[in-house]
């Protein structure tokens, strides 16, 4: 796989581009669009969150940087200080935060916000869990 990455790295050099994955975010889908596509495209492929600049792409070479730092091995050198994991109740990447929370040290909290999914918590005030922060914050940074 590194080789891999490494001869992309080579070719997005020559041809003075990167290389891009697929499009994260459908720009056209519906009823039939599977649900973790439909949920990105209503998010990146609409008003709500699109932006030209955001293309929702990486480069096939993105992952080269992961895997020297993989992301949950040292977790527990955050204790003592205080984890809260927020999640939406309904996100397709809830299980990163579940993992995550099972290999974090105390202290640590886990919070499930309920009916969100994952991009819910990026701009939908009824459902950011605000009350929730400030009760963490005003306890943990006191």
């Amino acid at each position: 796989m590194l080789d891999a990455i490494a001869e992309q790295r080579y070719v997005d050099f020559e041809i003075h581009a990167p290389a891009l994955t697929s499009r994260g975010a459908p720009i056209g889908f519906d009823e039939n669009t599977n649900p973790v596509g439909r949920e990105f495209g209503e998010f990146y492929s609409t008003p709500r969150g699109y932006h030209p600049n955001s293309i929702t792409q990486f480069t096939p070479t993105s992952g080269m940087s992961l895997m020297n730092f993989p992301l949950p091995s040292k977790i527990e050198w955050i204790s003592p200080r205080p984890i809260l994991f927020v999640v939406g109740e309904n996100a397709h990447s809830r299980y990163f935060s579940e993992d995550a929370y099972e290999l974090a040290a105390e202290p640590k909290e886990f919070y499930a916000v309920p009916g969100a999914g994952h991009v819910d918590l990026y701009d939908r005030p009824d459902l950011i869990p605000f009350d929730k922060l400030e009760e963490f914050f005003s306890k943990n940074l006191a």
